[in-house]
């Protein structure tokens, strides 16, 4: 089951991305995480790799599964592929609010059958800020665009998305206190900014109102990734004590 806002533990609001080209590193790193962690992002670089495989392998040892697929297509072909992912057994899973309302109501509707995952809008990626929106036709600033496509994912039936750090404050109040906000571009202090644009810490996110942190490099590329992951645990439990 996905996270809801009474829920949220520090181990339920980090999700490790597993960013990798294969199951065996995935799995491999999984297992020098132990039990640090409780959730596993498998985006499409993984999941083309390695399919249903490691979203199974992943449950068996009892942890739960983001699918970042970023779903983008006609309506009933989104909403077949949400019935897939249920069977896959995916908690959380990604489509493209860009979609528009046709195809994100499909999706909705298809999510609404026992066990399925619930479903994420990616609003605007946190690669992108005004010139790249600019460069596709897009002339309102990243934040706007992305409360425009919060604001039709909701009224779609989707009560979960996923925007920067840089949003999360506007989108909360925005959306209200029982949206799931899905957060990445998260960068402990020191580390490498890489691809990303729009990026805060741990704790500013959370301080924000985030529900959810995804980190990949940051924890995958560590020398230690279970150390890691346990200074951002450990951080995100000192934001969500101080926010009470």
């Amino acid at each position: 089951m996905a996270p809801t806002p009474k829920d949220l533990t520090p181990k339920n609001r980090l999700a490790v991305a597993l960013d990798l080209p294969t199951e065996h590193e995935a799995l491999k790193l999984v297992d020098r995480l132990g039990q640090t962690c409780q959730w596993y992002k498998v985006g499409i670089e993984l999941y083309y790799a390695a399919g249903n495989s490691i979203v199974q392998q992943l449950r068996d040892r009892g942890f739960n599964v983001f699918l970042d697929l970023k779903l983008h297509d006609i309506p009933n072909t989104v909403a077949g592929a949400v019935r897939s992912a249920t069977q896959a057994g995916a908690s959380l899973l990604t489509i493209h609010a860009t979609g528009g309302a046709a195809m994100m109501s499909a999706a909705a509707e298809a999510a609404s059958a026992p066990g399925s995952p619930r479903l994420l809008a990616v609003t605007v990626l946190t690669s992108m800020d005004a010139n790249e929106l600019a460069g596709i036709g897009i002339t309102a600033s990243p934040a706007e665009q992305v409360l425009r496509l919060a604001k039709l994912a909701q009224a779609s039936g989707i009560n979960g998305m996923v925007c920067s750090p840089e949003e999360v404050d506007l989108l909360r109040k925005a959306t209200g206190p029982g949206t799931l906000l899905v957060i990445p571009g998260i960068r402990p202090v020191g580390t490498s900014i890489e691809d990303q644009r729009r990026i805060a810490t741990p704790a500013r996110a959370i301080t924000q109102g985030a529900s959810m942190l995804v980190v990949g490099r940051p924890i995958t590329r560590a020398q230690d990734p279970a150390a890691a992951a346990r200074a951002i645990l450990q951080e995100i439990e000192h934001a969500q004590t101080a926010a009470r």
